[in-house]
């Protein structure tokens, strides 16, 4: 009857115990609500106010608006194998599971512990007294740590997390839409370089089939060595130029196979504009701005340094810290498994700073600058987005007229290098005003495709500043 008072006694007690232990866990876990003012933010203007009237339509993405099979190819296979876009998801798988770790410190640590122990004591003594003793000691218990978040420490250490998490979500969207804007203008730089190879090698055969033309007429007696010489100079700096456009065009594959991921060879092949979208009407929205990733990263990390001066502020105050454990312990195995030998002890841990040399103010003061800092960077990236905006807006439309003027330009040179040839060959004109012709009609060819080259670019440029490359 004793035994089973008291056998009833231990388990109440027990239960008792636990019941204790999760209400104190239940009135803390009511006290950590956490609440972060809003960071002041200031937004860009209205309206963009680039003074051309006339600017490029942008669309979803950069595959979409230029339509070109090809290089939409290119874009998937760099979106899947870039290895800078591999680094910023493994960045950013790495952060949600810090977030992740942030989240546990809010729930208790619960560990299983066992031990085990034999000692044995030797007596010189005499009598009854001698002899040898042994002990053993073996215990399993379950044990159980945890802070309780009072002053909303952790969960501000969980918000900061999430926030770099978010922060780190829009510097891959970021990464994202670079290389997708990397990729379209390797891949117009390509195009740009094979249609400078293929004029340099007509610039050669040009200047050759006039230098051949002279030479005959040199062996012949009617042609001088000065306009011969000319002419084959024309023929050596065209070689020359062939030569160097050559290796610029390669220099642009081994550039498009990088960005997509490809051992950097010469094989890329680009021969053809895609075709350029209609235009619309000027003022575009700044509200386009908001899609641009960098500024949502950092307006993230705003948030993020206004966490953390939660955390540094609570670093001031006290912690509590609640330890339980509850399990059995005996000098038999067999007895481990019978309630009589049940142990458990709860108790609680308040840790209060006093005297750390000013280091923690120091650190409420370090997160306030931080902060600061990372508003002032928010304000930065604002400003140069909408300056990226306006110089691309600009840039079109003055593109757009030097493209049209060398055009013409380009008419007119090559009109002139037909009749400069006719009359030459007619033996009407002198060898000095076909080559000039010649070269003043490939120059400007070589402009023309120079022009168009920017103007491309500077369509992937706007493009990336309103956030919409990818």
């Amino acid at each position: 009857m004793n035994l089973s008072h008291r056998h009833f006694s231990k388990k109440f007690q027990g239960a008792r115990a636990r019941m204790v232990f999760l209400g104190m866990t239940l009135l803390f876990a009511g006290c950590t609500q956490l609440k972060l003012a809003e960071s002041p933010l200031t937004g860009p203007p209205n309206r963009f106010d680039a003074t051309p009237p006339p600017v490029p339509e942008i669309t979803k993405s950069l595959a979409s608006l230029f339509q070109d099979k090809t290089l939409t190819r290119y874009l998937a296979r760099a979106q899947s194998h870039n290895p800078n876009l591999q680094i910023a998801a493994a960045n950013l798988r790495e952060a949600g599971f810090n977030t992740r770790i942030r989240k546990a410190a809010l729930l208790p640590n619960i560990s299983a512990n066992s031990n085990g122990s034999r000692s044995q004591a030797n007596s010189a003594g005499q009598g009854f007294n001698a002899g040898t003793f042994d002990a053993t000691r073996l215990s399993a218990s379950l044990d159980v740590n945890w802070e309780v978040d009072i002053w909303g420490r952790v969960r501000a250490d969980i918000i900061a997390s999430q926030r770099d998490q978010l922060a780190l979500a829009a510097d891959y969207k970021t990464v994202q839409q670079s290389i997708a804007a990397q990729t379209t203008q390797a891949y117009f730089q390509l195009i740009a370089a094979t249609q400078r190879l293929e004029l340099a090698t007509r610039r050669v055969e040009s200047f050759a089939l006039t230098a051949n033309t002279l030479q005959r007429r040199f062996d012949q007696g009617t042609e001088s060595l000065q306009n011969l010489s000319l002419a084959k100079t024309d023929v050596s700096n065209a070689k020359a130029t062939l030569a160097d456009t050559t290796n610029l065009r390669d220099q642009a594959s081994r550039l498009l196979a990088s960005l997509i991921g490809a051992y950097p060879d010469r094989s890329r092949q680009a021969y053809t504009w895609p075709t350029l979208k209609r235009r619309v009407a000027t003022g575009i929205p700044s509200s386009l701005l908001r899609r641009r990733p960098d500024l949502d990263a950092a307006y993230q990390r705003i948030r993020a340094a206004d966490a953390r001066i939660t955390i540094a502020q609570a670093n001031l105050l006290p912690t509590f810290a609640l330890t339980g454990s509850y399990g059995r312990q005996s000098d038999k195995l067999r007895d481990l498994l019978s309630s009589d030998f049940t142990v458990w002890s709860i108790a609680g841990n308040f840790v209060a700073p006093l005297f750390n040399s000013g280091a923690l103010r120091a650190e409420i003061n370090a997160a306030n600058e931080r902060a600061k800092s990372a508003v002032a960077n928010y304000y930065a990236t604002t400003l140069t987005a909408l300056r990226e905006v306006e110089d691309a807006l600009g840039s079109e439309s003055f593109l757009a007229q030097r493209e049209e003027a060398t055009a013409n330009a380009l008419s007119s040179a090559q009109l002139a290098q037909t009749r400069a040839k006719r009359t030459f060959e007619s033996g009407t004109a002198d060898i000095i005003t076909l080559l000039e012709a010649q070269r003043r009609a490939y120059d400007t060819e070589e402009a023309l495709i120079n022009i168009r080259e920017l103007r491309y670019q500077n369509r992937v440029t706007l493009a990336l500043a309103l956030g919409k490359a990818y």
